[in-house]
């Protein structure tokens, strides 16, 4: 649900040189006249293996101002600037001169607006938004000396307190002090200078919150004014193997002796500052190991340790309840779940997915092995494995794994690029695809290697940090409006968000052809009125209104709205209403209404808002206080909404549109307590009313006999009501699909959907298209959701709910998979295809950078639930089905593909006769007028091989023949004279070609008179045959007084036709019918390599948009990668064996485009 785009944006400290007389370096508590052990001014005793409680009290060292306060930091608190002279290389204990040195560790504070980055010899403090240097810790020479060179970077995650980790075993803590008050700069520009001025497409006057209305998204708040003071060292003789700063401790994992230890910020309330425990203590790891990498994630309570022996083990912390004098009681607990059976699958590196409960453990050949923690008690079974499909010398070593905020994206960095994959396993945007040597002359590191990188604004952008760079590259992503709010409109019309705006694709209400089109002009990019952005930035959910005329986007605070046909946007003129409120629920549309789940003031809210008014408190259409925070609202059917709270009780609203006023009227609730166990887990929610209730029921019985479908973490989960003895309601709970990363169910799409009452409301813009049309069809109660791998989908929700209780003990019906090759966004029902987009990397020779673009992708999903239809022997409900899209232009090619899929599959099996799909696939589309062309069509993109098992459930070609002549359609009866004479049978009947001639003759089809002749010489080079041909059919000859034929030679091919097996139409060694390639009216045949060729490409999963065109000629152009009709094929005599050159004919109809 990622994608990036665009290039990276590139930070670095300042090249200009700083004056001597601001440099101030830090000895980091040493004294220069002291011996070189001593920390604080004290001398430090022989420690133990742990630091003590006194070494963590910092004391000053004097009043010497710049010993108290050691920060290289320019004038009035300005941001510090670095020399020119760069010493990223320095070796050993010699410290830097400046901070411009190669970068070798980052990180960033919980909350995103700070994140500090380590040289081997200084530490720098950098804001997010705006992106610069707060400030930066310049050691001495005597500070590396003492304790060693950075190693590595630890933050609290308030931000508050900074470790540097050192070569020699230390802990170099500085605190941060910060004034809220005071900013560093602001920029000022002459308002009295004539300039462009964008118009502004916001209504109102808006009072700005910041002053300085230039500020890009988040920077409203300007540069903080901060300073950096050393606070004390801590000294671990053990060795450090690996550390992590928490809110309350540092864990410290030691290498001699092995073992964990906690060392806290201040003492707790018995005076106790450290607590440590031996691995070897610890009977749940194995003996002898060390630890390798340590994750912790706050929310789910839960580390992952990665050992030296390539495990990996879910640990939690044990409450503390030690008073003094009791035993050392342990620690932790765990359980191994990563148990590698060779060294290619040793973990080294985790992440954790608190949002999907996944825990990914990269490993050392480069795969990455994701398991669901589904308890605390050690069941944590494998979930998928990830693949970059390179071998790990071409990926390198595993260095960086996270995942995105919501949990949607995981993103990993290797030494020799990065690729990222959708929660569930779908490739996404990759390095590897870059040329490499392009890059390296270009000096973008970002995608030749990633060693460490933190994501920025919820998602909106990520940084990385590159192998021997002291630079920082900002990437932007694009993502699907559903990871920030899941809404079904969300879903069916594709919203995408992006750092400062939004995309809605406008492909849902346009023609055919044009829906399906590749071009990004079908993207229609707004931009977020830079008031709200600035103040509000990141914004955190975006939702679209079912018909598409409408979205409305929230940050930080606040909300705005758009219009799509009036291009106008409404934000608060007031920023005191704006900040007073965040929307935490989130929002959806009902028609010209928006209706949010807001929190202020401590209270819960659902707010109405008028698209037609201003944005205002005093305007608020309606206002509904609930007792719990929400977790989530969804609108169902035309009134109805549900929602759904922390106290795990599910509201049933009734939306009332009276006299244009909008309110919500509460018609039952469920109390769901001891069937759901975390609210919070909950995504999405949905559902289904039987018909009767849902034409003629009381709204207040809904909840009685609603089915309800939720989404927790990656399960789709149906709770169906049921009745006890005592007329108790209660719910039985089934998971009908796992790893799922969102669904559709169809009913609640803005295609079935009928408006009652538009009075009030302008016209519809999707009003009168197609997808009024289909209503009713057998997808109306379909259920689709997307697997990571496929998308997969139930054509009737009904038959979920019948198999779905536990007292009959059904089975599920099974449901139809729709492999893709790209992200899916959404089924598009009344055009028939799968509409989503992938990342493409774009290299040019003219400029110096890359940048990622995403192309819009489609895919047609008729073939596969038609073939589902036909195996289970339900041909009616195939030709239902196919009813609703007979007025699509690439329907017949649907058919095809389905033809195609088919014949590849038995060719390849060989199914015993009541086994067989094929008989009842080609009964199926006899039904069609374009049944002989879409047989012609198969036999062009498949291999020759295939033929046999094809016409043998076919009429013979020669009748086929005769009833393509007889229907007029020339060119589909010159594809059955290809077969005819693959299968020998052309010597026995050559006046067909000679009927087929005249009739082209007479109705003057010269393009497919010139393919017979081109046909006639791929037979005949001397041209007697065509000379023959043509005389037969009364045509000019190109000659007069041409030369007979030798005797016993004949028009019949006796010497030139091509033979084929007669092993079920498989090659032998010695057929010559690979040799030859011919073409008749666009059906082209080439080699039985070509023709694979032409078949995988002809079935691949692209738009049809890539329509093949013909010149005057009859070469193909314009075309990109083509199916074949543009494919040269190679022309060869049978006698002399040599091949030529030619090309096939493009075809005029439209099958011969390409789709998937």
């Amino acid at each position: 649900m990622f994608w990036p785009i665009g290039s990276p944006r590139v930070y670095a400290t300042s090249q200009r040189q700083l004056p001597r007389e601001r440099h101030i370096t830090s000895n980091d508590g040493v004294n220069s006249e002291a011996p070189p052990a001593a920390v604080n001014g004290k001398r430090h005793e022989t420690a133990p293996a742990y630091a003590d409680a006194d070494a963590a009290q910092p004391k000053p060292l004097g009043d010497n101002a710049e010993h108290d306060a050691p920060v290289t930091q320019g004038p009035n608190g300005s941001a510090p600037q670095a020399s020119s002279t760069t010493n990223g290389a320095v070796q050993g204990t010699d410290a830097e001169t400046d901070v411009d040195g190669e970068i070798i560790a980052l990180r960033v504070a919980r909350n995103g607006q700070l994140f500090a980055t380590i040289t081997r010899s200084t530490l720098t403090i950098w804001q997010t938004k705006p992106t610069a240097v707060l400030a930066s810790v310049l050691r001495s020479s005597s500070s590396i000396k003492t304790y060693g060179s950075n190693v590595s970077l630890l933050l609290r995650p308030d931000s508050a307190i900074f470790v540097v980790q050192t070569a020699f075993g230390y802990l170099i803590t500085y605190s941060l002090a910060s004034d809220p008050t005071s900013r560093v700069y602001r920029q000022h520009f002459d308002p009295n200078a004539h300039g462009h001025s964008r118009r502004q497409s916001i209504s109102g006057s808006r009072l700005h919150a910041t002053a300085d209305r230039f500020a890009g998204p988040g920077e409203g708040g300007g540069i903080q004014d901060v300073s950096v003071r050393f606070r004390m060292v801590i000294r671990v003789d053990a060795g450090i193997a690996k550390a992590l700063a928490l809110d309350d401790e540092l864990v410290v994992a030691t290498a001699k002796p092995a073992a964990i230890q906690c060392i806290r910020w201040a003492p707790d309330n018995h005076g106790n500052q450290t607590s440590t425990e031996l691995l070897s203590k610890m009977s749940w790891l194995s003996k002898k190991t060390t630890v390798v990498d340590i994750v912790h994630d706050r929310p789910m309570n839960l580390y992952s340790w990665v050992m030296s022996d390539g495990k990996a083990y879910a640990v939690q912390k044990l409450p503390s309840n030690t008073t003094d004098g009791q035993a050392p009681r342990a620690l932790f607990k765990g359980y191994c779940f990563h148990e590698p059976k060779t060294k290619d699958t040793h973990a080294v590196k985790a992440a954790i997915n608190a949002r999907f409960s996944l825990i990914a453990v990269g490993c050392a050949n480069g795969e990455i092995h994701v398991y669901t923690a589904r308890d605390y008690d050690g069941h944590v079974p494998l979930s998928h494995k990830l693949q970059t499909g390179l071998t790990s010398a071409s990926s390198g070593r595993l260095a960086f794994l996270t995942y995105s905020p919501d949990g949607y994206c995981l993103f990993a960095g290797y030494e020799k690029g990065w690729m990222m994959w959708s929660v569930y396993g779908k490739p996404g945007a990759s390095s590897f695809t870059s040329t490499r040597f392009m890059s390296e002359n270009n000096e973008e590191k970002w995608l030749l290697s990633v060693r460490d990188g933190f994501w920025v604004g919820g998602g909106s952008e990520i940084l990385l940090l590159s192998q021997n760079d002291n630079r920082l590259w900002l990437l932007e992503m694009a993502r699907s409006a559903v990871a920030g709010c899941f809404s079904s409109a969300n879903v069916s019309r594709s919203l995408l968000q992006t750092n400062a705006g939004f995309m809605i694709y406008r492909g849902y209400d346009m023609p055919d052809l044009t829906a399906i089109s590749a071009e990004v002009s079908l993207w229609h990019h707004v931009q977020i009125p830079s008031p709200y952005l600035v103040d509000q930035w990141p914004i955190r959910s975006a939702v679209i209104s079912a018909d598409g005329r409408y979205v409305a986007v929230a940050g930080r605070r606040g909300l705005a709205h758009y219009s799509v046909t009036s291009g106008r946007w409404k934000t608060f003129d007031d920023p005191d209403m704006e900040n007073a409120f965040t929307v935490r629920g989130g929002m959806c549309w009902h028609q010209h209404v928006l209706i949010a789940a807001v929190e202020a003031d401590n209270s819960y809210e659902l707010r109405i808002y008028s698209r037609e008014k201003e944005l205002d408190n005093n305007k608020i259409m309606h206002n509904e206080r609930l007792p719990a925070p929400i977790v989530l609202i969804a609108p169902s059917g035309d009134d109805s909404l549900l929602v759904y709270t922390y106290d795990n009780i599910l509201y049933h609203y009734i939306i009332n549109v009276a006299n244009s006023s909008v309110r919500i009227v509460q018609v039952g609730q469920i109390a769901l307590h001891g069937i759901i166990r975390a609210p919070p887990r909950v995504r999405a929610l949905s559902w289904i009313l039987p018909e009767d209730q849902l034409d003629h029921g009381d709204p207040s019985q809904d909840v009685a006999v609603a089915t309800i479908l939720f989404l927790i973490d990656g399960k789709l989960v149906l709770l169906q009501p049921t009745t006890t003895e005592e007329g108790v309601l209660k719910y039985e709970m089934r998971i009908i699909a796992q790893n799922v990363e969102y669904y559709a169910l169809m009913r609640d799409h803005p295609s079935f959907k009928i408006a009652d009452n538009n009075d009030y409301l302008p016209p519809s813009p999707s009003a009168g298209l197609p997808n009024n049309s289909l209503q009713g069809h057998d997808l109306r109660d379909s259920l689709w959701y997307f697997d990571g791998q496929d998308m997969k989908l139930w054509i009737d929700a009904q038959d979920v709910l019948v198999s779905a209780s536990l007292e009959l003990g059904r089975e599920l019906p099974a449901t139809v998979s729709i492999p893709v090759d790209f992200y899916p966004l959404s089924p598009l029902l009344n055009k028939g295809i799968l509409f989503g987009v992938e990342s493409d990397l774009v290299q040019r020779r003219d400029i110096s950078f890359a940048y990622f673009r995403f192309t819009t992708r489609t895919h047609l999903f008729l073939p596969p639930l038609l073939r589902h239809h036909l195996a289970q022997y339900n041909s009616p409900a195939a030709l239902h089905l196919s009813h609703h899209y007979q007025h699509l232009l690439y329907f017949p090619h649907a058919l095809e593909i389905l033809l195609h899929d088919v014949l590849d599959d038995e060719v390849d099996t060989s199914p015993p006769p009541e086994l067989a799909l094929l008989p009842s696939v080609l009964s199926f589309l006899s039904s069609f007028p374009q049944y002989l062309d879409i047989v012609v069509q198969c036999t062009r993109k498949t291999e020759v091989r295939s033929w046999r098992t094809l016409f043998a459930h076919l009429p013979p070609p020669q009748e086929l023949f005769e009833e393509s002549l007889q229907r007029g359609s020339l060119k589909t009866a010159g594809g059955y004279l290809l077969v005819l004479h693959t299968f020998e049978e052309l010597s026995s009947s050559s006046h067909q070609l000679i009927r087929l001639l005249q009739r082209a003759k007479l109705e003057q089809d010269w393009d497919l008179c010139k393919e017979l002749a081109r046909f006639l010489m791929a037979l005949d080079e001397s041209g007697d045959t065509l000379r023959e041909a043509l005389e037969m059919a009364e045509l000019t000859s190109p000659t007069e007084g041409g030369t007979k034929r030798p005797a016993g030679s004949s028009f019949m091919f006796e010497e030139s036709r091509q033979a084929i097996s007669r092993n079920n139409g498989r090659l032998g060694d010695g057929s010559s019918v690979s040799d030859i390639g011919i073409g008749i009216g666009g059906i082209g045949l080439g080699t039985a390599a070509a023709a694979a060729a032409v078949s995988n490409s002809s079935m691949g999963s692209r738009s049809p948009a890539s329509l093949v065109t013909t010149n005057g000629e009859g070469k193909a152009s314009g075309s990109s990668g083509g199916d074949g009709d543009g494919a040269a094929a190679a022309v060869a005599s049978h006698e002399t064996g040599n091949t030529t050159g030619t090309e096939a004919d493009s075809s005029d109809d439209f099958f011969a485009t390409g789709f998937g």
